[in-house]
């Protein structure tokens, strides 16, 4: 016989099920269940409904007495949480007013941290990561995407995408890797960007499938690294080995978003320079626009347009680009509710925008809402009010959070 673990009463329960994965959306589409339940088998959701009525099938029950929130746990699609050293001088230095090129002629920015991060062992970025998970973890969220792009050899990149592979089997959330070997023109290579981008597609790319690394392949299209044309045929031979793609895109300039929807990418993030075009774009493509508002916090610039995105009938998720550079907050809750602020989003959007449509922006059906088959991955806030979450912007906390239906927080 199936044994049914009952978990509940929760004041609240959210699903998130049966929104839009486009467009905007409303409170009023959010489903609410008073006094709700979730029925687990097997690290899934078995049953949702009322507690009352689950008690009837349930096998074991764990009761959540106090006033409590229940919604899918978050899933933050974009962070560079696998990396070496700090870049507090950069964030000063950007607030006394200093320039981009400032910086960088300073010894910072993102080169400031290649630097540091292959001067790091193995075992001390797998014990980065980790650390760095747990404070995800205490926030709500259950899955992270993960990506390199710090290392900028083949034999660099390696050893990012194997410290992430090794966290992933020591944290309780799932870590999803992202190769950023396209990040930025390394400065100790000699050749042309495209004889870089070659060595990478030659020599990186067929062990990212051998050594199941990873299946996501991102790149930064921008004056400061690479151009349209240039990431042309490492996109293509990308697709030709069936790896997903993503792209750093309109963070400055724009024609990152272009290239996304040419290729079919799975998201485009940042887009605060994203104007009517690119927003158009991407509402007619199934590609799935990623507002990061950590680095909007971070540069000091305009956030993402989100509130036009929506209105144009794309799909919006929201990551927290967790980095030691422009956006070292990594709070994702906190970076969701300022961007809900500042861009007029609806709690049903915010919500949306860290669960199911983060889901799609990972490529993952199995998670980002509760309902049955979806991973029981769920946290629970300690109020009788979900709307509390984004009014307190950070501040109220998961009580617990649970990963394929077991406690983890």
């Amino acid at each position: 016989m199936e044994e049914k673990l009952l978990i509940g009463p929760f004041t609240q329960l959210l699903p998130l099920s049966g929104l839009p994965l486009k467009g905007a959306i409303s409170d009023e589409k959010l489903l609410v269940i008073e006094q709700g339940g979730l029925l687990i088998s097997n690290g899934r959701i078995s049953e949702i409904g009322k507690f009352s009525e689950l008690k009837k099938v349930a096998y074991r029950i764990e009761r959540v007495e106090e006033e409590t929130v229940c919604l899918p746990g978050f899933i933050d699609a974009h962070t560079h949480i696998c990396f070496g050293g700090s870049r507090a001088n950069d964030y000063a230095m950007r607030n006394a007013g200093k320039s981009y090129l400032d910086i960088a002629k300073a010894g910072g920015g993102i080169w400031d941290t290649v630097t540091k991060t292959r001067k790091e062992t193995d075992n001390s970025l797998v014990d980065g990561i980790v650390e760095r998970a747990k404070t995800h973890l205490s926030q709500g969220t259950t899955t992270i995407e993960v990506k390199s792009g710090y290392g900028l050899t083949v034999a660099e990149e390696l050893k990012m995408l194997r410290a992430i592979k090794k966290a992933n089997n020591t944290t309780p959330q799932d870590l999803i890797a992202t190769c950023l070997a396209a990040h930025m023109i390394p400065k100790d290579w000699s050749g042309k960007p495209q004889e870089y981008l070659s060595e990478i597609t030659e020599n990186l790319f067929p062990i990212l499938l051998s050594e199941k690394l990873t299946n996501r392949i991102d790149a930064f299209i921008e004056e400061s690294a690479f151009t349209a044309y240039q990431i042309e045929p490492y996109f293509k031979a990308g697709k030709a080995l069936g790896l997903d793609i993503t792209v750093h895109a309109d963070q400055f300039s724009t024609g990152g978003s272009q290239v996304a929807v040419d290729f079919g990418a799975v998201s485009a993030d940042h887009l605060e320079a994203s104007g009517d075009l690119e927003i158009e774009l991407l509402a007619k493509s199934n590609t799935v626009a990623v507002a990061l508002p950590g680095a909007s916090i971070g540069l000091g610039c305009e956030f993402s347009p989100a509130r036009k995105l929506l209105d144009s009938g794309a799909c919006l998720a929201i990551a927290s680009d967790h980095n030691p550079g422009s956006a070292p907050m990594g709070n994702l809750i906190t970076q969701a509710s300022l961007l809900g602020t500042f861009q007029k989003l609806s709690n049903a959007e915010v919500l949306a925008g860290i669960t199911a449509r983060a889901a799609k922006a990972l490529n993952m059906n199995d998670r980002g809402e509760l309902s049955k088959r979806k991973l029981a991955d769920f946290c629970l806030f300690p109020t009788n009010n979900y709307q509390e979450i984004t009014y307190h912007q950070g501040q109220l906390l998961p009580s617990m959070v649970y990963k394929n239906g077991k406690k983890v927080f």
